[in-house]
């Protein structure tokens, strides 16, 4: 028999709105000043996914995840969000829990149990997101298994009404000096759907939904294709510096608007060939 969301008396942290809005102003400005483009695959579902709460389950490939996250936690504005993080990092920088972030520690029985009490509690009221990365640390984007740790599945054996969404991400240099960031939405696990399923049969479905998501999302990024994502935010593009500065003089001089990126610039040299 599936138990009841149990939020008991568990303490969720006190964040501040205010404080919210400004991270998450300064962490798009500082995606934008490192990558080339934050982009969402178009074969993907969308983000837009009711009103049940929300259980957010992402691979973690890089240090970046949490700041990528943010950016797509833009499409959730009006809901009520909470993220897992290290514990660690939650004692060091006690603002996190302002915005927030959730500390779990992985490394012992009582962590595990504080994360499925949180995680109970943050996802027995509707319209709310938790955010997890599931792996628990950092793994390649094309390592196979997953290995999603097991407190994700128990988590949503836990609750009664709630969506798990899977979600992938990846990283990768296409034309321009930095990184693409990419990302591809899988499909919903609506909890209702599956009554019964054990913590480990949970865990197991949602590494599965999150490798085949994982996997599109590598085929889709081997294509080096913008045109299959939407750009979420557009970054950093050019090669800066003095090249950029004779590029930008030499399309004044032929009247022509100016475009950074590398693109363009191999099509200049193609057309100056032609």
């Amino acid at each position: 028999m599936r138990r009841g969301n149990a939020a008991g008396s568990t303490a969720l942290p006190h964040r501040w709105p205010w404080l919210i809005r400004g991270f998450r102003r300064y962490a798009c400005r500082f995606v934008r000043k490192n990558f080339h483009a934050v982009r969402l695959s178009k074969s993907g579902h969308t983000l837009a996914v009711g009103d049940d709460p929300l259980l957010v389950v992402l691979n973690h490939p890089s240090w970046w995840d949490p700041l990528i996250g943010i950016v797509l936690s833009c499409a959730f504005v009006d809901r009520d969000q909470f993220a897992a993080i290290d514990a660690v990092a939650v004692q060091q920088y006690r603002f996190f829990q302002r915005v927030g972030f959730v500390g779990v520690d992985t490394k012992s029985l009582r962590g595990a149990a504080e994360f499925l009490r949180t995680g109970a509690a943050i996802l027995s009221q509707p319209r709310r997101v938790f955010w997890v990365t599931a792996q628990g640390r950092f793994t390649d984007a094309r390592e196979r298994p997953l290995g999603l740790q097991s407190g994700v599945g128990h988590l949503a054996a836990r609750l009664n009404t709630a969506t798990v969404l899977p979600i992938a991400i990846e990283y990768a240099f296409w034309t321009e000096r930095t990184p693409e960031a990419l990302v591809r939405v899988g499909e919903p696990l609506k909890v209702a759907e599956h009554p019964g399923l054990s913590g480990k049969e949970w865990t197991a479905r949602i590494e599965a939904a999150l490798t085949h998501n994982l996997d599109v999302l590598n085929a889709e990024t081997m294509k080096r294709d913008p045109s299959a994502f939407t750009e979420l935010l557009a970054g950093k593009t050019g090669i800066g510096g003095v090249y950029d500065v004779w590029r930008r003089l030499k399309s004044w001089v032929r009247g022509r608007k100016f475009d950074p990126s590398h693109d363009q610039t191999a099509r200049e040299e193609l057309g100056a060939k032609s």
